[in-house]
């Protein structure tokens, strides 16, 4: 998420905040994993799973703080059919809003791109997870997009992936995802760049073991080596530092932050709420108001229903990998997918498998390491 756009492609109008929304019933409820959402609600599930379900009155006094989209309604019935196995995918998206930071992200910024999207895939047994990435620096066909005040964004071909946020909003995004995947996606979590720094902040910091410095004068980014803890601002530096890492390209920093997803795992872990009512409550409340979800999550009781079913991942059960991608020869800092690997890897989640590792092989994004561990 560094300053610069590199050179992207002029798009529509920029996408708004959505509107707040009112939790409704999920109808049938598909059970996922309080860890795994832990890594994508940015903290935020993983905030309200520890509340239990006694304290379900507080968090329902929550429901207003939270911005939800009706993806449902949005996308109507051009979308992938339902798989009623069980399992359950969710759109992680951390945009590069910069609203309410006074420029200090850069300027002449407008709108907000979608610059780290992961789909969280929770297998049937409730007991394992996958998480892949998306490189926003993708090239993809994105298809037609409603807008949310009216009228429908033209498909275009090649488009960066993160462009089509800009085009549609989070609906958009949902959309190009599941075009690109046959993937349903069953709902989104969304947190901008002072969700995060805010989040993190609350948390008190998290841990990190960096392996070598990194230093990355576009993220601002400077760490030597050794351990550190990591407030919000120095925390979002490292989630957008792309430059100090690998070869400069956004497949460095999904390395970068994948690795600091399992170090926030362990810190929100760690801290034992179930014995500070009131932190896990002032917690909860800085988590709702930085999340955006599909309208059916946009309550703090759905949120917490979700999370209370979280129950069996451990760390050592959730894979983490990035969608297979090669460089495009036309211009290095953009990547197409690597059209039949990716595909075994869609196909291993629309068939709740585990994702063969012949499939990311040859991918340029599972071909660096992250320098970045976490700090326990």
């Amino acid at each position: 998420m560094s300053h610069e756009r590199d050179n992207e492609e002029p798009e529509p109008a920029a996408y708004g905040p959505p509107a707040r929304g009112v939790g409704r019933g999920r109808g049938q409820r598909v059970r996922s994993h309080r860890r795994a959402l832990k890594i994508g609600g940015w903290v935020t599930l993983g905030v309200v799973a520890l509340g239990g379900a006694g304290l379900a009155a507080l968090w329902s006094q929550l429901d207003g703080n939270i911005q939800g989209t009706d993806i449902n309604t949005a996308l109507g019935q051009d979308r992938p059919d339902k798989r009623d196995n069980g399992a359950m995918n969710i759109l992680l998206l951390g945009s590069d809003s910069r609203a309410g930071t006074h420029g200090k992200y850069g300027s002449g910024v407008s709108g907000a791109r979608s610059d780290t999207a992961m789909v969280l895939h929770i297998d049937k047994s409730h007991r394992k997870a996958d998480v892949v990435s998306v490189p926003r620096d993708t090239l993809v066909n994105r298809p037609a997009c409603p807008k949310p005040g009216g009228g429908s964004a033209p498909a275009a071909q090649k488009s960066m992936f993160n462009a089509s946020y800009q085009a549609g909003g989070p609906a958009c995004t949902v959309k190009t995802v599941e075009k690109m995947s046959g993937v349903r996606m069953d709902h989104y979590l969304e947190v901008d760049f002072k969700g995060f720094r805010t989040l993190i902040d609350e948390l008190g910091g998290v841990d990190i073991q960096t392996e070598r410095a990194i230093a990355d004068k576009d993220s601002q980014l400077s760490l030597s080596a050794g351990h550190h803890t990591l407030r919000g601002e120095q925390a979002l530096e490292l989630v957008r530092t792309r430059h100090g890492v690998g070869d400069g390209s956004d497949l460095g920093r999904i390395q970068l932050q994948q690795s600091f997803i399992k170090a926030l795992m362990h810190r929100v872990r760690s801290l034992g709420l179930t014995d500070n009512p009131a932190k896990l409550y002032d917690l909860a409340d800085t988590a709702t108001r930085s999340v955006s979800t599909d309208s059916e999550l946009a309550s703090a009781r759905e949120l917490l229903d979700l999370a209370d079913e979280l129950q069996g991942i451990k760390p050592g059960n959730m894979n983490m990998t990035t969608l297979p991608v090669t460089y495009d020869p036309q211009h290095k800092q953009r990547v197409i997918p690597l059209t039949k690997d990716a595909q075994q890897v869609w196909e291993a989640l629309r068939q709740d498998r585990a994702i063969p590792k012949s499939a990311t092989s040859k991918s340029a994004g599972d071909q660096s390491d992250s320098p970045v561990s976490s700090g326990a």
